[in-house]
């Protein structure tokens, strides 16, 4: 069964910097695509960065050189750096991963996915 547990997070002021961690338990042999994404107040689920099981980076507007995503394959383990924290960053923040090839997989990572737990973020000014 597969599993993704999440870590890190917490409270910081504005400027600062957090880092979120996950990690799938699972099949080791199989790659996975994995995205992180967050719910924050007022808005939809929307996805911040991820990573597609061939290696392809996608990070939001957004976050666009604040945050840096990267993984680690021998642990099926994903990161999130998020620097420059802003009010507007705060919320909870959900990993998700599958296993497939790339392009499908990460296609169907929302729908399809196996999430984290959820992590609070909260930065305040």
């Amino acid at each position: 069964q597969v599993q993704v547990v999440q870590s890190g997070g917490g409270s910081v002021q504005t400027g600062g910097s957090l880092r979120l961690s996950c990690e799938v338990s699972g099949n080791k042999y199989s790659s996975y695509c994995m995205a992180w994404y967050r719910r924050t107040p007022g808005k939809e689920r929307e996805e911040v960065a991820g990573i597609d099981s061939d290696g392809t980076i996608t990070v939001a507007d957004s976050v666009k050189g604040r945050f840096t995503v990267s993984r680690d394959n021998s642990k099926n383990s994903l990161n999130l750096e998020m620097d420059a924290l802003k009010v507007e960053d705060t919320g909870v923040y959900y990993c998700a991963a599958l296993a497939g090839g790339p392009g499908a997989c990460y296609r169907a990572l929302r729908e399809h996915g196996y999430w984290g737990q959820g992590t609070q973020v909260t930065v305040s000014s």
